[in-house]
């Protein structure tokens, strides 16, 4: 158990220092961003997190779903449809938490668009997390020599994905005005969870590792909502919507060739 601990710590470690390097870019960028910047900024964000749900999260539910003999459909379905009913929720209580103005167009509008993004992307990652704390579990119960060499490389992986799902925090955080430091802090602590619960996976292996399809289709659930709801009509404000539309492709592109490449 303790040295499925320990490896458990160093893989999701990685990932997180990985998801603490991509938040740093917005140290790379000046106070006055462009607007067309800020709309293929967004629009990368919710094509990298498109592509993070589809193979991240939904193809890895449904392959684990039909291993384990239930239907693939049933749990990424199911899950898809409570993360969204609960980033709904969210997203009807979070004005009334926020002591400011409520205008669709005012301060409300840009923190709720903000805590939804950060929300979504700290679920996804919660399942990553689980995922290679419970790899290294279970390399641990079965043969040592190969399985960790997979649980490493599950772990790589993940570790290099998180580099612009960082920054797809940082960044959109950066263009809504909160600070460079505090938008590089918001964009890691997004990924700290990784370590936390991939740690917890190992102390629970067996009871969590049933409903995992439904946890990774929870995520990409709460992370399709945001994208729809709050990133895609953001990156399309104004006469030259196609920036967005490109940046919402390169994102979705660079995303999907890192899951299929490492995957």
């Amino acid at each position: 158990m303790n040295t499925a601990i320990t490896w458990a710590a160093i893989g999701t470690g990685f990932t997180f220092l990985m998801t603490t390097l991509g938040s740093a870019l917005v140290f790379f960028f000046k106070n006055a961003i462009n607007p067309k910047i800020q709309r293929i900024f967004l629009g990368f964000a919710a094509g990298v997190m498109i592509a993070a749900s589809v193979w991240s999260l939904l193809i890895p539910a449904i392959d684990q779903a039909e291993a384990s003999g239930v239907p693939g459909w049933l749990p990424a379905a199911g899950g898809f449809i409570l993360g969204i009913a609960f980033l709904m929720l969210m997203d009807t209580l979070l004005p009334h938490l926020h002591p400011g103005s409520v205008s669709p167009e005012g301060h409300s509008s840009s923190w709720k668009r903000t805590t939804l993004l950060v929300m979504a992307v700290t679920l996804h990652n919660i399942p990553e997390g689980m995922a290679v704390g419970l790899s290294f579990a279970l390399a641990a119960q079965n043969d040592p020599s190969a399985s960790i060499s997979a649980a490493m490389a599950l772990a790589l992986g993940i570790g290099i994905q998180n580099f612009p799902e960082g920054a797809a925090i940082s960044l959109p955080l950066r263009q809504e005005g909160v600070s460079r430091i505090r938008s590089f802090v918001y964009g890691s602590l997004s990924g700290i969870v990784e370590p936390i619960f991939g740690i917890l996976v190992v102390l629970v292996a067996g009871f969590l590792q049933p409903v995992m399809p439904w946890l990774l289709s929870f995520a990409a659930g709460a992370m399709v909502y945001v994208v729809v709801e709050e990133l895609i009509p953001e990156a399309h404000l104004g006469e030259h919507s196609n920036v967005g539309t490109l940046g919402v492709m390169g994102g979705f592109l660079v995303m999907m060739i890192l899951d299929v490449a490492l995957g």
